[in-house]
């Protein structure tokens, strides 16, 4: 039986699933739209569905909404800020030819992000929590690294493009999380639903301010794609939303720890959608992925 306490575990799974799915729907108008324009995609058109989701949270709840309180602002603001931040600095090392050794970097952003709770909030961080943590990241880390990738490992752009990236994806789940928390009087539903409108809105302005001084015919290619734009929009919302909810019931390192379950995911679609077989690397990088997770939730 499931508590509410503990709802963040499927919350997370949800919004895992609900990643991989939107991350599909953006690749495919990466190529009409450019990358700015498909990340702008998640924003704009996800926006209008965050106040619908909040809208019906409201009637159900009964919730009275609050004005944004000054604390609000700063963590809301970090997780907006530093998610688009980071999403630049990805896509940077992305192209910098080394994929797979960046790929490896970026998911030290479970550790970074339970440093980052530790310090910014006071998350707990307990000797099995902590080991938890370490094993699904080394895991990842196996399984993301393939054989003759090493040379690359020396390359310090890379390494640094994607550790910072890292850090500021981590930074932006502890901006979240603090932002839901400072929302006072209201159920946990609420607060994440609330916390998730302001933070698209915020992040839709800016980069659609961006778009229009830099390149605004990608802004009618958008609306001139809105058909696939919507769904893709609708997607990245509802995960959005199975995050927030998450973040507003326990510590973002476990959710983003949890969070590390989708390298199973790609795996498994790998393997029984396109008959690739898996290595014993591989294997060994999932076994410890799943003893991670496992101890993790156990804890």
């Amino acid at each position: 039986m499931f508590t509410i306490a503990s709802l963040w575990i499927p919350f997370t799974i949800i919004a895992s699933l609900g990643q991989v799915a939107r991350n599909a729907m953006q690749r495919s108008l990466t190529g009409p739209l450019g990358t700015w324009g498909a990340t702008n995609i998640r924003f704009l058109f996800g926006f209008p569905f965050s106040i619908v989701f909040f809208v019906v949270i409201i009637l159900a709840t009964g919730d009275k909404v609050p004005w944004p309180s000054a604390e609000f602002w700063p963590w809301l603001l970090l997780g907006a800020l530093s998610q688009i931040f980071a999403t630049g600095l990805m896509l940077a090392a992305m192209n910098d030819r080394s994929f797979v050794v960046t790929t490896a970097y970026l998911k030290t952003e479970a550790i970074q992000t339970a440093i980052f709770g530790f310090v910014f909030l006071g998350d707990q961080l307990t000797v099995l929590k902590v080991a938890a943590i370490l094993i699904a990241t080394i895991g990842v880390v196996v399984t993301a690294l393939r054989p003759g990738a090493t040379r690359n490992i020396a390359s310090i752009r890379p390494t640094v493009l994607g550790l910072v990236a890292a850090a500021a994806f981590a930074l932006s789940a502890v901006g979240f999380r603090g932002a839901i928390i400072t929302v006072p009087g209201v159920s946990f539903v609420t607060a994440a639903s609330y916390a998730l409108v302001w933070a698209l809105f915020v992040q839709t302005l800016i980069l659609t301010i961006y778009l229009l001084a830099r390149a605004p015919k990608v802004l009618s290619d958008i609306l001139g794609l809105w058909k696939p734009s919507m769904l893709a929009g609708f997607m990245g919302a509802a995960a959005s939303q199975f995050w927030f909810l998450a973040f507003a019931l326990t510590a973002a390192a476990n959710v983003r720890t949890l969070a590390l379950v989708e390298v199973l995911f790609a795996q498994a679609v790998a393997y029984y959608s396109f008959k690739q077989p898996l290595s014993a690397r591989e294997l060994s990088g999932i076994a410890l992925i799943v003893v991670g997770v496992a101890m993790l939730i156990a804890v």
